[in-house]
């Protein structure tokens, strides 16, 4: 959990080469150019191997690609019981028990709220929209986004995704809402000029931020890195490279199978030369980020603190996500003892989540579960105060 004691930030001023990131005494938005901060946390950074296949494959890649984004008609196991069967008749009616669906547990989430404050997070891709061959054209529907902005109304809502700020902004296209992007590397609040009670993102010590970037001094190495692989990638059909300010992701969704040892060891051989980046595998996505401990759910705490909503009892957190990113932030709603992680996906996957639902459609129906139920509660809170 955050304190007012330490905060996580942008590199130290040692040379680019060093393997070091660290933590800033004071939350800053981002820091004045040219400053300067003592060390703090430290991520142990491996030594990087040589240029061989035999990396990709010890380092397993190729085994986490392949599982990124598992088939729907597949062996599933029982992981309560050690049992194995096929698609979703038993395996997936014995995951959903140990997950159960968030929808038919709506009244016993609800009540366990009790009066709680309800803050919503929400991943886009898989989530909001559906996943689909070209990222570009991932578009959430505009009931989807009208169930989310009626969401917004009554409960402080956030999108924390992999994409960029910018994009992620101008796909879900509603001022109200607070947006991490860059899995939680790069936070807005909402417009101000928005008539919105949830409109103030500030930090640790009170101070309204409009903007907070815990890994500012990365973006010339990471526009770099996206430009390499740009150029080196161009040749694999189906390849596709994103920079999403932050971070940089490679996505093989179109790239025939047999060519990806190719585009893991050229995105590895990358790699190599910058120590002070790590990768991460997403829904059939290498993903390239800065050595800092920073994530998902490093946002979420970020924000509840920021939001006045963290070291309270009264606060009930829901984060809504499909990827493993989003296990970052079901892990720590689960360490804190606090809210519901729910996993959208249509087959068993080992999760932190408590809860879960199959895909957006249903994703969907839950938020417009939650006004409908917000909306019931204060007509009673308003009989209640009249007799």
């Amino acid at each position: 959990m955050l304190s007012g004691k330490s905060s996580p930030v942008l590199t130290d001023s040692s040379p680019i080469k060093e393997p070091r990131v660290g933590i800033h005494s004071n939350m800053m938005g981002c820091a004045p150019p040219g400053a300067s901060f003592t060390s703090g946390l430290y991520i142990p950074i491996p030594k990087k191997k040589s240029s061989k296949l035999e990396d990709v494959l010890s380092n397993d890649w190729l085994d986490a690609m392949r599982s990124s984004s598992p088939p729907r008609k597949k062996l599933f196991k029982d992981f309560k019981v050690g049992v194995v069967s096929d698609d979703s008749d038993f395996g997936y009616s014995s995951w959903m028990k140990n997950h159960p669906s968030a929808l038919n547990n709506f009244e016993k989430i609800t009540k366990f709220d009790e009066g709680k404050k309800i803050a919503i997070f929400l991943d886009y891709d898989g989530t909001l929209s559906p996943i689909v061959d070209d990222p570009d054209c991932a578009f959430m529907t505009d009931d989807m986004r009208n169930a989310v902005r009626n969401v917004a109304k009554y409960f402080p809502t956030a999108i924390i995704s992999g994409r960029s700020r910018d994009q992620v902004c101008e796909m879900v296209g509603l001022a109200e809402l607070h947006y991490a992007g860059s899995h939680g590397m790069d936070i807005m609040g909402p417009n101000h000029n928005v008539s919105n009670a949830h409109s103030n993102l500030t930090d640790l010590q009170g101070k309204d931020v409009s903007l907070f970037q815990p890994a500012r001094e990365f973006l010339p190495m990471i526009d770099e890195v996206f430009k390499t692989l740009v150029e080196i990638t161009k040749d694999i059909k189906g390849a596709k490279v994103e920079n999403h300010k932050f971070c940089t992701s490679v996505h093989y969704r179109n790239v025939n199978e047999k060519s990806w040892p190719t585009i893991a060891q050229r995105v590895h051989d990358v790699l190599k030369d910058y120590p002070r980046l790590r990768l991460t595998h997403g829904r059939k996505v290498l993903e390239i980020r800065p050595v800092i401990d920073w994530d998902k759910g490093k946002a979420v705490e970020f924000l509840l603190e920021s939001l006045d909503l963290s070291n309270r009892d009264d606060v009930l957190p829901i984060y809504i996500g499909d990827d493993r990113t989003d296990e970052d932030a079901f892990k720590v709603l689960r360490e804190r003892k606090q809210g519901y992680g729910i996993l959208v996906s249509p087959i068993p996957k080992e999760t932190k989540a408590f809860y879960s639902l199959k895909d957006p459609s249903e994703v969907k129906l839950f938020l417009k579960a939650l006004v409908k139920w917000k909306e019931h509660d204060q007509k009673l809170q308003r009989g209640t105060s009249t007799n």
